[in-house]
């Protein structure tokens, strides 16, 4: 894990911090009262799925720069030491706070579909959806927009202290000389293996000349790559949508059986959208807006939370996990119906974020009972009108903040390296909802307003959020794990905010999951079994098993930034100084 650098009378000093008596939960104690510690730091903190790339973006911090210069350089680590999630060839979302103009941005530089993309392009002869060819094929590849979206993060909010080409050598360098496989790579790759092995091109990187995966200890080197990564630093994003890595990206898709074309790689750009905002007790959420459903659903729930003594009730008890889980099916209900790219469907927002929506909601939850999914349908908000996926956190000492979640989809996404480029393609156009009703790869179902067309983006879950205490962060966190996104950093937010925890506490609290279809809420093993009988007693289909969300979350508490990589996955890191 990660290290952090401070005094021994800060720590003195909280250690003789007590908890208020009476109903604000404590603030986060560090020493002395709570069981799970996070790492603290004073200047600059990093989190991240992947301790290498975290420590290149503290390092960058360390040299003078801010949370943006920081978060670039680790994103374009990423792709080199974390390849299952960390991408070139993938896309995603950043919500950035800057201190000095106090404000917040949102950068979508979400996938888009090829022009050439229609309406029943995942569907087969008989008009039913075909997920092979969403998941399996070049169909399902969106034009990628990671490295348009880093390089216009840089140029736009960096510090002007560093060059594209600063933040991305310690990528080059890394591709080139190899990283030990270790950790979550050493995990990945035997799991990517079968995905892997069907392209010649990503064989002959990932995979011994055996057919076996790089195992712990041996060097994974991606030439190809460390050669895209340099035309990037000397030519900029266009040396990426144009010239040769374009014509072997888009061929490499063509011959997958896929739509792009260099001119779709050539028309890309990343888009500034406004960030939807909300509040919860007194804290203000910052998120992400629309093609992401993640930040509308965040201030969604948290809304209808503000109903319920959540506080009262207790962290991880039934009463607190079914009044969420209620909530969890009546969002995901309205995620169905609504939400899509802004671009192309009208979509109800300032309905879907409404305090007066909200109540509405909450009047429908029963404390007592669990409502079936299918007795659940979407509730109309305009009469209210007024898997893989990393994400990394930073803060800097001037009190910028960063909160990015970027993805390819499945783990290694398509698990198609265009030839001679060494980047692995995602395959993130099977977030369209093929047909209405017709569920994707994580069991999300959707209607008309997301269905595939030519350069829409498809819908996500990704939440990439900052809270805010007076307008300075107070929290910045996001997490993988497709439509568990949502729920994952709700539970974040409500552990911190209603019940008191600090960052590595609530990392560590047994998550749950419910998104209305399919209908049953899955919980993490750790939860109590008598928790559990009561949540079945009250109608709830409980599943037991697997994990949810890898959450990389920063807190900053009177100046002290408290660091929690989620314990998860092997090879978090939390780095601050």
């Amino acid at each position: 894990m990660g290290h952090a650098c401070v005094t021994a009378a800060t720590v003195l000093a909280l250690l003789t911090l007590v908890p208020p008596a009476q109903a604000e939960p404590a603030p986060p104690i560090i020493a002395g009262i709570a069981r799970n510690l996070p790492i603290l730091a004073r200047n600059g903190m990093v989190v991240a799925q992947e301790k290498i790339a975290a420590r290149i973006g503290l390092d960058v911090l360390k040299r003078g720069g801010n949370a943006v210069d920081a978060a670039v350089a680790t994103g374009f680590a990423l792709a080199v030491t974390l390849p299952r999630a960390g991408n070139l060839g993938g896309g995603g979302f950043m919500v950035v706070h800057l201190a000095r103009e106090n404000r917040d941005i949102a950068l979508d530089y979400r996938e888009t579909a090829p022009a050439a993309a229609t309406a029943d392009v995942f569907l087969d002869a008989t008009g039913a959806a075909d997920p092979q060819k969403s998941r399996d094929s070049g169909l399902g590849v969106g034009v990628p927009g990671t490295v348009a979206g880093l390089a216009h993060a840089r140029e736009k909010w960096g510090s002007g202290k560093f060059s594209l080409a600063e933040l991305i050598a310690p990528a080059i360098r890394l591709a080139r000389e190899g990283v030990v496989v270790e950790d979550d790579l050493a995990d990945s790759l035997p799991q990517g293996a079968r995905r892997l092995a069907r392209w010649p091109s990503s064989r002959a990187i990932f995979l011994k000349p055996d057919g076996a995966p790089f195992g712990p200890g041996e060097k994974l080197v991606q030439a190809d790559l460390a050669a895209t990564l340099e035309r990037i630093a000397a030519g900029g994003p266009r040396a990426f949508y144009e010239g040769e890595t374009a014509q072997k990206i888009a061929a490499a898709v063509r011959g997958a059986g896929g739509l792009m074309t260099p001119d779709d790689l050539k028309g890309y750009a990343p888009v500034e959208r406004q960030v939807v905002r909300g509040t919860y007790r007194g804290h203000e959420i910052v998120s992400m807006p629309p093609p992401s459903s993640g930040g509308v659903h965040l201030i969604e729930l948290l809304n209808v939370l503000e109903h319920f003594p959540i506080r009262e009730t207790g962290p991880q008890t039934a009463s607190t996990i079914h009044v969420m889980t209620e909530a969890m099916k009546l969002a995901f209900a309205d995620r169905a119906e609504w939400l899509a790219d802004p671009d192309f469907v009208k979509i109800p927002l300032s309905g879907l974020l409404s305090k007066k929506y909200a109540a509405r909601l909450a009047a429908e939850i029963s404390t007592e009972r669990a409502r079936p999914s299918a007795e659940i349908g979407h509730v109309d908000p305009a009469p209210y009108e007024s898997d893989q996926t990393t994400h990394f956190s930073v803060v800097d000492r001037e009190g910028n903040a960063v909160a990015n979640t970027y993805t390819l989809n499945f783990s290694y996404g398509l698990g198609l390296v265009a030839d001679g480029t060494g980047v692995l393609l995602n395959n993130e156009l099977d977030d369209f909802a093929a047909k209405p009703g017709a569920p994707n790869a994580f069991g999300l179902v959707g209607g008309k307003a997301n269905a595939p067309g030519p350069k829409k983006r498809p819908l996500s879950s990704m939440t990439p959020t900052i809270v805010l205490k007076d307008g300075k962060p107070e929290i910045v966190t996001g997490s993988p794990g497709g439509p568990r996104i949502i729920t994952t950093v709700l539970e974040q937010i409500s552990d911190l905010i209603d019940h008191g925890m600090n960052a590595a506490e609530a990392m560590e609290a047994p998550r749950f999951h419910h998104q209305w279809l399919p209908d049953e809420l899955r919980v993490e093993r750790g939860l109590s079994l008598d928790t559990i009988r009561l949540l079945r007693d009250k109608g709830q289909n409980v599943v037991v098993g697997g994990t949810l969300g890898s959450v990389a979350t920063i807190q900053i508490f009177e100046g002290l930034m408290m660091g929690a990589a989620d314990s998860r996955q092997r090879g978090t890191a939390a780095v601050g100084w």
